[in-house]
């Protein structure tokens, strides 16, 4: 499902983000809400952020598609 430009462009604000980690997120198949909706609370120190989140969920998934070669 293809989200509208604008809620990309939300979510690269509210989240901080840049254009490689919105990119990232889009293959990895997250849409701008569920960015939105984990940016951490101040309560929330256990959450990491979400351009951190991004990498690790992008890392791990290139790291499974490397050991299925």
């Amino acid at each position: 499902m293809a989200y509208k430009p604008e809620l990309w462009a939300e979510a690269k604000k509210k989240c901080r983000l840049g254009q490689k980690e919105i990119q990232m997120a889009k293959e990895l198949g997250l849409n701008p809400k569920s960015l939105i909706k984990n940016i951490p609370n101040p309560r929330e120190q256990w959450k990491l952020p979400v351009r951190e989140w991004i990498y690790d969920m992008y890392e791990d998934r290139q790291r499974k598609k490397k050991a299925k070669e």
